[in-house]
């Protein structure tokens, strides 16, 4: 199937890591031209660029949290010569691994997550819609693409207790933000549209460390129908469905949870129950 991403310009935030690896894989699979972001590590990119050539991927460093970076990241992908981004996947974020309760949690830990996760979702998506508006008419045919794809999170839709800081921000992106964005991106292009995929547990580098512990696999899975760990592949398919201006042209202001059907979070061990 045809999802209309040939030459289509996209920035993958996030895209040295599992779901953003697979996911910028993905839209040049499909034709696309990719601009992978990356913070701390691009090694991880180096196949694409090895598999797909310079001429459709360029790997750019940048601290979103920072404005001046976020400046600095939307002008060198014009100046790479791939234009301003049509697509945009907001998939970089951070996670605090131990469980930290809002009643220990410090504020130096809640403003690093709120900057890591949210503040720099608002400053990329504000440069990507000024981008947007900086097209002339003559390249009107550009913003007809325009998508932006947020990643959530189950975390946002149940709450996880000991991650206030990141299901918080989660949930923000997944309503809020993507409520009032998809009002607002059409003023600017009026087919624009903005979704959101939230996963649940995901097989990826980040997770491995945890998934390896048989107890916490039982917890994310008791209430899965499927009662199976998605993988990168299953979340980057559902990103573009979604970036699609072919199979989705009709859709936005979604959030389409891929988590296996899941229903909740599970609260109490067996031994917390007296079972």
């Amino acid at each position: 199937m045809d999802l209309g991403f040939k030459g289509t310009h996209v920035l993958v935030t996030g895209a040295s890591g599992g779901i953003g690896l697979e996911t910028a894989r993905q839209f040049l699979v499909h034709g696309a031209k990719v601009t992978a972001h990356y913070n701390t590590n691009a090694s991880s990119l180096d196949g694409l660029v090895g598999e797909f050539g310079t001429d459709r991927i360029q790997i750019l460093q940048a601290d979103l949290g920072d404005e001046g970076d976020n400046l600095l990241l939307f002008r060198k992908m014009a100046e790479g010569g791939f234009g301003p981004a049509q697509v945009i996947v907001v998939n970089h974020a951070i996670y605090v691994t131990e469980d930290v309760p809002v009643s220990q949690m410090s504020l130096e830990q809640w403003n690093r997550t709120v900057n890591a996760n949210l503040t720099s979702t608002f400053l990329v998506i504000r440069e990507y819609l000024r981008g947007l508006e900086s097209l002339g008419e003559d390249r009107r045919s550009l913003k007809d693409k325009a998508a932006v794809v947020l990643i959530g999170s189950t975390a946002g839709k149940y709450g996880e207790a000991g991650h206030a800081d990141y299901s918080a921000t989660k949930s923000v992106m997944m309503y809020g933000l993507t409520m009032t964005l998809k009002n607002e991106i059409v003023k600017i292009a009026p087919k624009g549209r903005v979704n959101c995929v939230a996963p649940g547990w995901v097989k990826t580098p980040m997770a491995a460390g945890l998934l390896a512990d048989p107890e916490i696999v039982y917890r994310a899975l008791a209430t899965t129908p499927l009662k199976k760990v998605a993988t990168p592949l299953e979340i980057a398919n559902q990103i573009l469905v979604l970036a699609s201006p072919t199979v989705s042209s009709h859709v936005t202001g979604q959030v389409v949870m891929v988590e296996g059907g899941m229903e909740g979070r599970l609260l109490n061990t067996r031994e917390e129950v007296g079972l």
